[in-house]
């Protein structure tokens, strides 16, 4: 039974259960087409219970589509993959008006015909291959879960999720995203080569008969639902300020009183999204977790993801090939907890 002792009434305690039993039986279906990428399917499910958008890099062959498109069918939700090319217009994504005669009647109407962003679960693939006007179709659709077109808005069924994946190594003929579009992701979820077994089953399962067959193990009403249960949990105060911190301490001052390392490799820090952000995430992995409120150790799980693609970084820092990642490790050994309060 899961310790929800801080959550209010019945009903959230019977929501809090079903959510980890949810997220067992979606790991359990999940991993009839996925081997191992324990970490990436965490962070998948993170934004899932969340509710937000996440974007994926790895390189060509890691199984980022059929990711995505397995967790789609597990949860029996409307897909829709997007292929983002240079030619590809803004109206491609959202739809549009289109004149349609009635046949009853023979008189021509403007009628709108919905486009591939009408789904639940939108895989934007490749996405930094389409120029920043059509990139930009998606920002309303991430924020406000609607879009509008001619004047007219209409309203996405919800749960509505974007994963956008990106190739970390082919920039030719790429546009790099905005600022501003990176920071509505929740994640960068980074997909690395799996360990040598792992390997040899993906090699092995691929190159048989074997079709899986996915079971629904919940529903998109269990989703929102979830989403609703998360915003609940309670976090302290010490929590807050901790997680506070540590996004503030991405940011080079003016005056030049933040820290040395940022000061001398970062550009640009992380907005307040960061940490609501690292807070939502915080809570949704403490339910996943057994656990009715939030620790210290969840902001500091959640920090590479949260925090990798809205550190930007100088031109010192690629001259001594200085990663986000290795100034977020520094950032955590040098940003410390409160001392009091509850974790």
């Amino acid at each position: 039974m899961i310790n929800t002792a801080l959550l209010e009434g019945d009903d959230d305690l019977e929501l809090a259960d079903r959510l980890k039993q949810g997220r067992e039986r979606i790991l359990v279906e999940l991993r009839k087409a996925i081997v191992g990428q324990e970490a990436v399917v965490e962070q998948l499910l993170l934004s899932l219970f969340v509710g937000g958008n996440s974007l994926i890099l790895g390189v060509p062959g890691l199984a980022k589509t059929l990711l995505v498109h397995s967790l789609a069918q597990v949860l029996n939700l409307k897909f829709s993959r997007i292929q983002f090319t240079p030619d590809l217009m803004p109206s491609d994504i959202t739809g549009t008006d289109i004149i349609q005669e009635d046949p009853a009647t023979g008189r021509r109407q403007m009628v709108f015909a919905p486009g591939p962003i009408f789904a639940n679960i939108i895989l934007a693939d490749e996405i930094n291959r389409t120029p920043p006007k059509t990139q930009s179709a998606l920002l309303e659709a991430m924020q406000e879960h609607r879009v509008t077109i001619q004047g007219r808005t209409y309203q996405l069924d919800e749960p509505f999720f974007v994963f956008a994946t990106q190739n970390p190594i082919e920039l030719e003929g790429t546009y790099p995203l905005p600022e501003a579009q990176l920071d509505r992701f929740m994640f960068e979820i980074v997909i690395e080569h799996p360990p040598e077994g792992d390997e040899m089953e993906v090699v092995r399962s691929t190159t048989s008969n074997r079709v899986p067959s996915f079971e629904h193990a919940l529903t998109g009403d269990d989703i929102v639902a979830f989403q609703q249960l998360v915003r609940r949990v309670p976090v302290s105060d010490t929590v807050l300020r901790y997680a506070l911190a540590v996004v503030r301490a991405t940011r080079p001052s003016k005056n030049g009183i933040s820290l040395p390392f940022i000061q001398e490799w970062v550009s640009y820090g992380a907005s307040v999204r960061a940490a609501q952000y690292l807070t939502l995430g915080g809570k949704a992995r403490a339910l996943m977790d057994g656990r009715s409120h939030v620790e210290f150790d969840d902001v500091r799980a959640l920090a590479h993801p949260v925090l990798r693609h809205r550190i930007l970084t100088n031109f010192h820092a690629e001259s001594e090939r200085v990663t986000t990642d290795q100034i977020i490790d520094q950032l955590l050994a040098t940003v410390q907890p409160p001392k009091s309060g509850m974790s």
